[in-house]
């Protein structure tokens, strides 16, 4: 029987394509659409042809549409494992865990896992795909915050990065300085949709979306859809790009009770998932090169460098303003921009970043020291987390 721990599952699959689509403010194309071309540009980027995939792992983001049913759309056969994952930002690294579990296992040999999207419309056009929460009766805590009208996620993360700052002295300024850095990286790269420099007075002169966050605190919305396919450490080796290999991985969901005690906005999943899929990979934050770091805002960067240990609690602000995480910084961060300037699409933005990293494909903007690349990502309002460890040689 095969030994089925995470740390010898890991040992066994690999990255070996990458689709991304055009992304942005991309029309009249709908998820499903995107999310079969998507998977049709990792399949060939791996060097393979759609009938070697045997294993489908699909998400969608606020738009729907993405299923099983996207078999049929690419002509699938007989495919041997298929599942679709929700956790939202916090998915694709499940899905990889998944992927890798399967082919660690012999359910599948070659796994694509796929998440796109659709929910900007044309302007002037109206929208089937607005995101408007939680439609069911708030109750308890909720119903409290439904009647103050502290609805929806830009509220639920101004009130996490207000707690923050009171207790720990984080200021806007240190928040700015995040979206900053991730301007400089994402002026290098091609497929981001922002590429203007901005500074910090662009960023507390933009208006306020929920204070204190302004506007260049809150990630955008996109359209588009990013695949990528998983197979056996064997077989990665003779396909057409570099292997990605996967050092560790692990999921925390804290359960928040918003109730005296928590420690919502202070410490987030990240402190249990970061150390769990550091651990299963043998390294300490020390080793890390390179973070892809799931930034729906500002704060989130933030408290999540902070929990993963980059930092002590509360010096995530400090950090920012060092410099460390921009262009030649010691702690290279969302290289490609991130979701607050390249592209939205939950997981799959810092994942893909970290696939081209790990490679070496990122060009300009592409870090020389890239041997271990940490990958995180953040649903809900802090309420799922997953993290990630890959790199381009194999763990000893």
């Amino acid at each position: 029987m095969s030994d089925l721990t995470g740390q010898h599952a890991f040992g066994q699959a690999c990255i070996a394509g990458l689709g991304i689509t055009e992304t942005g403010k991309v029309y009249g194309r709908s998820a499903a659409g995107f999310a079969a071309d998507a998977i049709r540009l990792a399949v060939a980027d791996a060097g393979l042809a759609l009938g070697d995939v045997d294993g489908l792992v699909v998400s969608n983001g606020l738009s729907g549409g993405v299923d099983f049913r996207l078999q049929r759309e690419l002509g699938l056969r007989d495919l041997r494992f298929m599942n679709e994952v929700s956790v939202a930002g916090a998915t694709a690294i499940t899905q990889i865990q998944l992927a890798t579990m399967a082919v660690a296992t012999g359910l599948a040999t070659t796994v694509v896992c796929v998440h796109a999207d659709a929910p900007l419309s044309e302007p002037g056009m109206s929208s089937g795909a607005i995101y408007r929460g939680d439609s069911s009766t708030p109750t308890g805590f909720s119903g409290l915050a439904a009647a103050g009208g502290a609805r929806g996620a830009n509220n639920g993360y101004a009130l996490a990065a207000r707690r923050h700052m009171e207790r720990y002295g984080t200021t806007s300024e240190q928040l700015g300085a995040i979206a900053v850095s991730q301007r400089k990286w994402a002026a290098m790269n091609p497929r981001a949709r922002f590429r203007d420099s901005i500074t910090i007075d662009d960023h507390q002169n933009s208006r306020w979306v929920a204070e204190p966050l302004h506007l260049l605190d809150c990630c955008m919305v996109s359209n588009g859809g990013v695949a990528l396919v998983v197979t056996t450490t064997e077989r990665a080796r003779d396909l057409a790009q570099p292997p990605v290999h996967l050092w560790g991985a692990a999921q925390a969901h804290p359960g928040y009770t918003m109730a005296r005690g928590c420690e919502f906005g202070l410490v987030t999943g990240a402190a249990v998932s970061g150390p769990a899929a550091m651990s299963m990979a043998g390294i300490a934050p020390s080793d890390v090169d390179v973070c892809e770091i799931y930034d729906c805002y500002t704060y989130t960067a933030l408290v999540t460098l902070e929990d993963y240990g980059f930092c002590a609690k509360g010096e995530g602000g400090a950090l920012a303003q060092s410099g460390a995480l921009g262009p030649g910084g010691s702690l290279p961060t969302n290289t490609g921009g991130g979701q607050l300037s390249s592209y939205y699409l939950w997981g799959m933005t810092p994942l893909s970043e970290a696939v081209i990293q790990t490679r070496g494909q990122g060009g300009e903007r592409q870090v020389a020291n890239h041997d271990v690349v940490l990958v995180s990502g953040n649903g809900g309002i802090l309420d799922y987390h997953a993290t990630l460890v890959i790199a381009p040689e194999a763990k000893s």
